[in-house]
């Protein structure tokens, strides 16, 4: 529907229809349709001259089936339903015509088909009624053959022409009118359930859009890497049951041969209801497994992946698991109709219990390569299955961002992506380069040019406002016409083409841009490991040649350098106590001053609180979008306060830790150096390759040390605010307090204090708005006043969490530090105990482990030579482990 066609005679006629004086922004999509609806089913049911029960009663249900129970567009139907009576209006082609000029084709169809219905209320369609039928429908350039399928369909024919058939399922397609209104989806789906089953051909049900070859490849190294783990342990072990090497080496390597183990990748499917995401997820399966609704349907997050049989897990909030019937698992992954359409949703997902569903298939091919798919909840359906959506964006590696072609982008989207953006690259401002755009049902867009239209919107939107990077990220697809391709094995279709395209793009970055880095930091992480046994080894070597020998003098020296580490770490741990306490009093003191302004920022940004509904037919739907407005101005304003306030109050505690760690480190290394200088021992060799010891000025650095967590980027990806996660955690506060969101308790304040009708057209308008706004205002603060001490506590507990880890990871570093001089006083009294033989023996020993080591770092150096070599940066190995 082209809505910019509507001008101010459409307005003036919907209002004398009406008899209410109407503005521009009140004629919506839904209105226009009613009206035109209207005129049409009146239309058919006085063409004989007579009314019969059964069509008075038919008119009652279509309405009834149409429009939600306490629905303001109820009153509105009535309203025109009068209007055209007595005006005749059914009678005067040309006042429906103006109605319906800015119609598209599908809308016109939808139309005249509800017209037929009502032509057969009573059983028979009479001559009469025909005939007024065909008079509109050739005005309005319906194909005639349409009519005809429409005519046998309600008058129980056989109907021919297939052809015609299955393009009026087409054009009748409720996914074609998501991007307008539930309405007209609602009427699409009546209309198809009247008509015959649209033609099918026999289809593959396991056909994969791709067989996803460097996904097996990059699966084949991760396994390979995983193997060197594994050897590589039970060498480590064998030394350390020795002491020869620090136990912590083993640890170490366990700990990157867990995360080779667990999943590789995850995949989110996020957007907006009515944006084909279920359908998308099935096209990358290759099975129709996602329940596929026309409307909201993903009722909690689902996770789709390999098992080595079918099989459906419900994880409950309290802990509990079930499994359950495949044959369940639509039901149990989708929400009611009744909640999708409104009036239940809050209620219904608030008491919801589950807290994921996990599908477990053996042949999801895209899944058997290491991809987890997460089908999230909508963003913007209701306000908890949002929080939902929010959450697991924390733990995903890519985004698939959907959006409709026949509007792509809308302000709430782009809104949308600006915060996944920040989510997914930690406020960087940057083009995020892990999400995709998919504009789908591109092939709804009839016309070549309104399709180039829309790739320049999406594309000009996405560069101005820098939102994702454009390389290969932006993809304009049909998921519906894919997957009909994909079953049917059609591999030369040009929307099967367009989505292996996608797929192509996906694959690539999860093996390039994810894969092969993770792998390299994985190898790197096994390289230090390595090397810093061959420190160790090589310093035993040198004990047991008498070229290094720990005195009594130095062995006191050593134990008085434990009890000093030891020393420093109950120092850090005090240290660190004092500063969270601080920062805990400074934070609650802001938290308050902030709290007593909070009602005047909301009252004034709330005179920018916009609805397309109108308070007139939909003051329900403007009122939960004005509560929305709320929440999402309220759930601002504090992440405003945590970037501006709390973290100019954390950032000084922390920067004094962190300084405070550097001198702790700092002297430890001195201390090493001053024992390589004398002993020529490798200590500080050994305290770098742990990760502990190099770039000073930021603590420590990665690899796989325990110090590699240590980073004093405050506001960074590793950084304090960037691991406190307050956004989630004030959403979470906000929508979970009491078991329910704010949203749903405006709405039912609202509904208790007088059905939520504030006046009609006639009235003030702006002041009908402003006594709305300052309604939901008034129980939002009321529901937040009874939450505010227990999101500020949640806060609380995160900060008092984040010093902890801080101060357990500086702890575990210490410790690492310790091992080392514990292993070089092991080696020294495992030499005084051995006489010559056993000396000579532990020689031999000690080469072939040294040898175990390299061959070692050999596998890894062939992996990387591998294909993977070419998709990231070569890592340098040292030297010191050859012989």
């Amino acid at each position: 529907m082209d809505t910019s066609l509507i001008s101010s005679q459409t307005v003036e006629l919907v209002s004398r229809l009406t008899g209410q004086k109407l503005r521009q922004e009140d004629i919506t999509p839904p209105v226009l349709f009613l009206a035109g609806l209207v005129t049409v089913l009146l239309g058919v049911i006085h063409a004989d001259g007579t009314v019969s029960a059964e069509e008075t009663q038919r008119l009652r249900t279509t309405f009834t089936e149409l429009i939600p129970a306490n629905n303001s567009l109820r009153q509105l139907v009535m309203l025109m339903v009068k209007g055209v009576r007595d005006r005749q209006v059914y009678n005067k082609v040309t006042v429906l015509l103006a109605l319906t000029a800015c119609f598209s084709e599908e809308e016109k169809l939808l139309l005249i088909s509800f017209g037929y219905q009502m032509s057969a209320a009573d059983g028979t369609i009479e001559e009469r009624a025909k005939e007024y039928l065909q008079n509109i429908a050739n005005r309005l350039g319906i194909a005639g053959r349409y009519l005809t399928v429409l005519e046998a369909s309600f008058s129980s024919q056989a109907i021919r022409d297939t052809a015609a058939l299955a393009e009026v399922h087409s054009l009748l397609d409720p996914a074609g009118f998501q991007s307008l209104d539930s309405l007209f989806v609602r009427a699409a789906s009546h209309i198809l359930q009247h008509l015959p089953a649209k033609p099918k051909q026999q289809t593959n049900r396991k056909h994969s859009v791709s067989s996803y070859q460097e996904l097996k490849k990059f699966q084949e190294y991760r396994q390979q890497l995983n193997a060197v783990c594994g050897k590589l342990g039970l060498t480590l072990r064998d030394k350390s049951d020795r002491n020869v090497l620090s136990p912590n080496l083993a640890e170490e390597i366990t700990k990157v041969s867990q995360r080779l183990q667990s999943p590789c990748f995850r995949v989110a499917v996020v957007g907006e209801f009515s944006k084909g995401k279920s359908t998308l997820l099935n096209a990358l399966l290759g099975e129709e497994i996602q329940p596929v609704r026309d409307i909201p349907c993903s009722g909690n997050v689902t996770i789709l992946k390999y098992g080595s049989q079918r099989r459906v897990i419900c994880r409950y909030k309290n802990g509990r698991e079930e499994e359950i019937p495949p044959a369940q698992y639509q039901e149990k992954a989708s929400i009611s109709e009744e909640a999708a359409y409104g009036s239940y949703a809050d209620e219904e997902i608030a008491k919801s219990e589950i807290a994921e569903i996990v599908f477990e298939h053996p042949d999801l091919e895209l899944c058997r390569n290491g991809v987890e798919i997460i089908d999230s909840p909508g963003l913007n359906e209701q306000a908890e299955r949002t929080l939902v959506t929010q959450q697991v964006l924390k733990t995903t590696d890519a985004v698939i961002f959907l959006t409709h072609a026949q509007n792509a982008l809308t302000e709430k989207e782009r809104e949308l992506l600006l915060y996944l953006k920040k989510e997914l690259n930690y406020g960087n401002n940057e083009g995020a380069g892990n999400i995709f755009m998919v504009v789908n049902f591109f092939d709804l867009l009839r016309r070549e040019e309104s399709r180039q239209q829309v790739r320049k919107r999406v594309e000009t939107i996405v560069k101005s406002q820098n939102l994702i990077v454009a390389e290969n990220r932006i993809h304009f697809i049909s998921a519906q016409s894919a997957l009909k391709a994909i079953l049917e094995g059609n591999e030369n279709d040009d929307y099967q083409k367009s989505f292996q395209g996608f797929t192509d793009s996906i694959e690539k970055f999860l093996t390039v841009e994810r894969g092969a880095i993770a792998l390299q930091q994985s190898a790197a992480g096994i390289k230090q490991i390595i090397n810093t046994g061959c420190d160790e080894l090589s310093q035993y070597r040198e004990i047991l040649a008498g070229k290094l020998t720990i005195s009594q003098g130095d062995k006191a020296k050593i134990f008085e350098q434990m009890a000093e580490a030891s020393g420093r770490d109950v120092k850090m741990r005090n240290l660190a106590n004092k500063l969270r306490e601080e920062s805990v009093k400074e934070a609650t003191e802001s938290w308050n001053e902030w709290v007593k302004i909070l009602p005047g920022r909301l009252a004034t940004k709330s005179n920018k609180w916009t609805s397309k509904h109108s308070h007139i037919w939909s003051q329900d739907k403007l009122i939960r979008d004005y509560a929305y407005q709320f929440v999402l101005e309220l759930t601002q304003e504090i992440d405003v306060w945590s970037d501006q306030k709390l973290q100019f109050i954390l950032k000084q505690k922390i920067e004094t830790l962190d300084f405070k760690f550097k001198e702790e480190f700092y002297a430890i290394r001195q201390e090493f150096q001053e024992f390589d200088r004398r002993l020529s021992t490798s200590l500080v060799t050994q305290f770098n390759n742990l990760g502990i010891g190099k770039n000073l000025g930021g603590i420590g650095i990665g690899g796989s040390g325990i110090a590699s967590s240590i980073n004093p980027d405050i506001g960074g990806p590793g950084g304090f605010l960037g691991g406190l996660g307050l956004g989630g955690l004030v959403a979470a506060g906000l929508l979970f307090f009491a078991g329910l969101g704010i949203i749903p308790v405006i709405l039912g304040g609202l509904a208790a204090g007088g059905g939520g009708t504030f006046g009609l057209g006639m009235l003030d308008v702006d002041g009908i708005h402003n006594q709305i706004k300052e309604k939901v205002r008034e129980l939002g603060f009321e529901k937040f006043g009874e939450s505010s001490q227990s999101i500020f506590d949640k806060i609380h507990e995160r900060i008092i969490a984040v010093f902890e880890e801080r101060v357990e990871t500086s702890s575990g570093a210490i410790a690492q530090a310790m091992s080392l001089w514990e292993n070089l006083l092991e080696q020294q009294e495992m030499r005084d105990r051995q006489n010559q033989a056993e000396c000579d023996a532990e020689k031999v020993w000690l080469a072939d482990k040294r040898r175990e080591l390299q061959e070692i770092e050999n596998q890894i150096e062939a992996i990387l030579g591998s294909p993977l070599k070419e998709r990231s940066e070569q890592v340098t190995i040292t030297e010191n482990c050859l012989p």
